[in-house]
């Protein structure tokens, strides 16, 4: 599903597996990178999609992982040994990853379990760019739904396009969640001014209005006590 020239959805829903979160790539020249990997149930159906949209010679450099939770890493291994992309998560969500934590990761939730998986770059700064072809895919540290919750910002047919996958939550015990952080990190995230946002389970919103209602209301529910 293209969102945008250069910018598809791949994965998610309808388009792999009922239980994936949404699986976004972006194609900067003869570069491109995906955002997540879902449960990898579905990974034949993945790879179909990826190739449907990135021409041959185009090098698939990048595997973000947005947090550790099944629905959005548990095909990432597969996807890495299909293209031989490195794969990239903060830090303190890699940890849960590598360790095959199946509580942390909630893999458990979906009666499965998180395989150890290694990380081949870890972000350990509050902000890391990254050169994809002739263009940047910047990471911004967003806990609260996780300890090492990312979100990332590029810059794509002169718009700003927001990777903000777990944007709606939901904080729990198991997940290591935690309030605070997540109210900051929505501030945050609602000030970066976005175009587009590219969403892990409730699909795309676009123009700066809509973006920042979306974040909104779950910064509301958060401020109120309520559950996102």
């Amino acid at each position: 599903m293209e969102i945008t020239p250069n910018l598809w959805q791949v994965g998610g829903g309808k388009l792999t597996g009922p239980g994936d979160a949404a699986i976004y790539l972006i194609r900067f020249g003869t570069r491109a990178a995906l955002i997540d990997a879902g449960c990898g149930d579905a990974h034949g159906r993945l790879t179909r999609n990826i190739d449907a949209c990135l021409p041959k010679g185009v090098f698939l450099e990048y595997l973000f992982l947005t947090h550790c939770h099944y629905d959005h890493t548990g095909g990432a291994a597969a996807v890495r040994d299909t293209y031989g992309c490195r794969i990239v998560a903060h830090t303190l969500d890699a940890a849960y990853l590598e360790n095959g934590n199946n509580r942390v990761t909630a893999a458990s939730w979906y009666g499965a379990s998180m395989p150890s998986l290694s990380i081949d770059q870890h972000i350990t700064e509050q902000t890391q760019t990254f050169a994809v072809g002739s263009g940047h895919l910047t990471a911004y540290h967003c806990p609260g739904h996780s300890p090492g919750s990312i979100v990332l910002l590029s810059r794509l047919a002169n718009q700003t396009v927001l990777f903000g996958q777990d944007i709606h939550g939901p904080l729990h015990t198991d997940l290591r969640s935690d309030r605070r952080q997540y109210q900051r990190s929505l501030k945050f995230i609602a000030n970066l001014e976005a175009d587009l946002l590219c969403e892990g389970h409730f699909g795309i919103y676009r123009g700066k209005s809509q973006v920042k209602q979306f974040i909104g209301g779950y910064l509301m529910a958060a401020d109120s006590d309520g559950q996102p």
